[in-house]
């Protein structure tokens, strides 16, 4: 049963919206490079043709950017380092099959010294050790173009690609600033390990070329996020939330929302239908955002526009439908805590509403999780 289970598949299941995703990405990679730049047809005098292993490149560019092996240093060094290792073995060496294998075999052992391994490069070598006719016409012409150009070309495109549909590539450094814009880590990545302790870690169990450090510090940090959550006993939304709420209609001006953020010192304020059904949520930082926006339409200054708003003192006040949030994470009764941590680790969410059949029993705000989770530390040093 075993060896049945190890031929089965070793990577996690996807969505197909990410599978999708990938192949979109590739075909238009692949198909904006060989209009505009490469032909798929050889053309021996430029040198400007596609060859097989972009179809390799782009698996890695486009399906798993994450990965070490797909990073820009890595696909174009490692694709040239092994067409110039290619070239020069396909001049010398008149044998096709020691040919191809002595050329596999350096661009290996090169492009790992280069710190840029990536496996179409192999196909790359083997590509010009079985090409003598092309590689006798273009020579060492052959690592510029088509190989340089073309991966060149990939990397460009999967990077606009990723940032277009929520990706990151190339991947996030280990120093990267956090999403605030500061110099600390995010919170799921304070770990108290330095980068060259968690890059000791990947070469100690050999991962380096799977994983890169700040993948690394993600998956701990959200490890321990998940140990502590499960840690905490199975308490729930419904155990933990507030349940007195003061909540405004989509009506209510923007004065009368700023005047019950001061007088309850809340963060959030749900809003909700004539039949309590929910309909958003209004943050602080939505009043102040608001303030501003009205700042610079008006060119004033902050505190004159603040006070203009407040006041309802324009054509058509500002009421909470204008500047609430419909889009955030909402939870039930029944959600464990282990679910609301990582909403709300990231600070992008300062309260989670709680929900039964679309209308608003509850909320969970930061405080409520902080207090919740030291309770449970209380319990478990006391037992």
């Amino acid at each position: 049963m075993n060896i049945l289970k190890s031929l089965g598949p070793a990577v996690a299941r996807v969505s197909a919206a990410e599978a999708l995703r990938a192949g979109l990405g590739a075909l238009i990679g692949l198909g904006l490079t060989g209009l505009f730049l490469l032909s798929p047809i050889v053309d021996l005098d430029l040198g400007l043709y596609l060859v097989a292993p972009f179809g390799a490149s782009s698996v890695l560019l486009f399906a798993v950017p994450n990965s070490p092996l797909a990073q820009p240093w890595s696909a174009i060094v490692g694709n040239t380092v092994a067409a110039l290792v290619g070239v020069a073995v396909c001049l010398l060496v008149t044998d096709p099959a020691l040919r191809i294998a002595l050329a596999v075999g350096l661009a290996i052992t090169a492009t790992i010294l280069c710190r840029a391994v990536h496996p179409p490069a192999g196909a790359v070598a083997m590509t010009a050790a079985m090409s003598p006719d092309a590689i006798a016409h273009l020579g060492f012409w052959f690592a510029l173009t088509p190989i340089g150009v073309g991966t060149v070309s990939l990397v460009l495109l999967a990077t606009l690609y990723a940032r277009l549909t929520g990706r990151h590539y190339p991947f996030r450094q280990f120093d990267d600033p956090s999403n605030h814009g500061t110099n600390d880590r995010n919170p799921m990545e304070r770990l108290g390990l330095s980068e060259e302790a968690l890059t000791g870690i990947l070469e100690r169990y050999r991962q380096s070329f799977n994983l890169g450090v700040e993948d690394l510090a993600r998956l701990i940090g959200a490890a321990e996020l998940q140990a502590a959550t499960q840690s905490s006993g199975p308490l729930t939304a419904e155990d933990i939330m507030s349940r007195g709420l003061v909540t405004v209609a989509p009506e209510t001006p923007l004065g009368e929302i700023a005047d019950l953020f001061r007088r309850h010192r809340f963060t959030a304020l749900p809003v909700v239908g004539a039949d309590q059904s929910f309909l958003g949520v209004i943050f602080q930082i939505h009043l102040i955002s608001q303030a501003r926006e009205d700042a610079l339409r008006l060119d004033r200054g902050f505190a004159a526009a603040f006070r203009r708003l407040l006041d309802g003192n324009r054509e058509r006040p500002i009421t909470a439908a204008d500047v609430m949030s419909v889009a955030g994470p909402r939870a039930s009764t029944n959600t464990p805590i282990a679910a609301l941590l990582p909403m709300m680790s990231e600070g992008d969410t300062d309260a989670v509403p709680v929900l039964e059949y679309a209308r608003i029993v509850g909320i969970v705000t930061r405080t409520d999780l902080i207090a919740a989770l030291a309770r449970s530390a209380a319990r478990a040093g006391t037992g």
